[in-house]
């Protein structure tokens, strides 16, 4: 059973909380040891991408170098569709015929023989049919365990599952979502599809990392529990539903502790009201 905090690999190269192009690769000892820490607290589920790099870094290699031969227990999920140079420039997403060359590159990186979850990242609105339908085949191969879907809309979950089976939808969501992505959130819980946010700690802060805005009733709360502005981000977002994971990340180890421990914080109902009332920062 996946656990429900889990750890994002995106931060893991480069040093600081923030995402630059001219940011400072990460020491590769201390991302290494966050990474094995990361499992020592119990946690059983990364997500990472061939695209997760600096300079120096790649997120793939650090995860194989320090968790391979992987516990058995442990999924790790990628993402394919977008990539970078190596400059780290962005580069339009896939072509259907390309994605079959990032499933390969993640599985050399990671060095496995199969990816137990690609979630399909998505820019912009259009179909998807073509590229879902490209790592349909690869899963039908035995190169992909499961499915998921990352940074979509309703219409293009619906449409992905009439081609296979979608385990996972990524989508950014945190305190102050707007009514549609709420209701989007209980959508997937209604369809079995589990519901795994991005920037749940960061909010409006995005690749910059975690807000510095917080509101007073966040403060009021975290205050309360004696816990940090962060921690009570990803408590609230895991009060959304059963079918809600976290994965926040850091290169830090005491944000590290401090994220797992999250999964303890109880809110009540009062403390959840307020909360929800936030306004609408992530929309």
């Amino acid at each position: 059973m996946v656990r429900r905090i889990g750890f994002g690999a995106m931060r893991l190269t480069q040093n600081g909380e923030a995402l630059t192009a001219d940011a400072v690769p990460s020491d590769r000892g201390r991302a290494i040891n966050v990474l094995r820490r990361a499992v020592e607290l119990g946690v059983n589920h990364i997500d990472t991408a061939a695209f997760y790099f600096s300079s120096l870094r790649s997120a793939n290699e650090l995860i194989n170098q320090a968790l391979s031969p992987y516990p058995g227990d442990l999924v790790i999920v990628t993402k394919v569709g977008p990539g970078r140079d190596p400059s780290g420039s962005w580069l339009p997403h896939a072509a259907p015929q390309q994605l079959r060359g990032q499933v390969e590159e993640n599985l050399r990186q990671l060095g496995r023989d199969h990816l137990d979850v690609v979630n399909l990242r998505i820019v912009g609105t259009d179909s998807i049919a073509e590229r879902f339908g490209a790592l349909a085949d690869l899963r039908a191969a035995g190169l992909i365990r499961h499915l998921g879907l990352s940074n979509i809309r309703p219409h293009q979950l619906a449409e992905a599952r009439a081609i296979a089976p979608v385990v996972c939808v990524q989508n950014m969501h945190g305190i102050g979502a707007s009514p549609q992505q709420q209701e989007f959130l209980r959508t997937c819980g209604d369809q079995g599809v589990a519901f795994v946010p991005f920037y749940a700690i960061a909010g409006t802060g995005r690749t910059a990392g975690a807000t510095t805005n917080d509101s007073d009733e966040v403060h009021a709360i975290a205050r309360a529990h004696g816990v940090s502005a962060a921690q009570i981000r990803l408590a609230w977002t895991l009060h959304q539903g059963p079918h809600v994971l976290a994965i926040p990340g850091t290169g830090n180890p005491d944000h590290l502790s401090q994220n797992v421990a999250a999964g303890a914080v109880d809110l009540s109902e009062d403390e959840l009201t307020a909360l929800d009332s936030l306004h609408h920062e992530t929309a």
